[in-house]
């Protein structure tokens, strides 16, 4: 499949006249949006203007990665009914207190793709262990079908982990990061 880069719509809305150029999108602009993506052979896009952020995906992305998750588990019980069937239960109940004992917020890759810590290879990571962030900032980039997509923090508070290694391939829905809110 062939890239080539997205021209944004030239849109000339209909804004009041005390709206500044940072005044954000109005429906003509999503739907000029919605009719670029639908006119490409791109599945997600996400733009920004001003303080707001609109982002558009096309069908077909999402259910995709959940039938090899789906697959998995399944084989995965198997495993358990062979082995012992009250072992099942004491596994799952170890592994529940261990969660609960690592307070935070998850943040997962929404997509299959490739995790980078930084912008470019030669720049700092967007976040260390440690690092206090805001909601709405970006934590990392996830690369899906050439295209970079910042993973941004869902809420206030301190970078507690970062669990996936700069440049390593990512599943949808695994954990990436956890914050503690604060």
């Amino acid at each position: 499949m062939a890239s080539r880069p997205l021209k944004p719509p030239q849109v000339q809305p209909d804004r009041s006249p005390d709206a500044g150029p940072g005044a954000g999108f109005t429906l003509e602009d999503v739907k000029k949006l919605v009719a670029l993506v639908e006119r490409s052979d791109v599945t997600h896009i996400a733009w920004r203007r001003g303080p707001e952020k609109v982002v558009i995906r096309r069908g077909g992305v999402g259910p995709a990665p959940l039938a090899p998750v789906v697959a998995v588990a399944p084989v995965a019980a198997a495993h358990h009914p062979a082995v012992v069937a009250p072992a099942a239960p004491a596994a799952a109940a170890k592994v529940e207190p261990k969660a609960e004992a690592k307070p935070g917020v998850m943040v997962s890759s929404p997509f299959v793709g490739t995790f980078y810590r930084a912008p470019s290879p030669d720049a700092p990571p967007f976040v260390d262990v440690g690092t206090k962030v805001k909601k709405g900032q970006a934590l990392c980039i996830v690369e899906a079908m050439k295209l970079m997509n910042e993973i941004e923090s869902e809420v206030d508070g301190t970078v507690a982990e970062i669990l996936v290694q700069n440049a390593a391939p990512v599943e949808f829905g695994e954990q990436l990061f956890r914050i503690v809110p604060g």
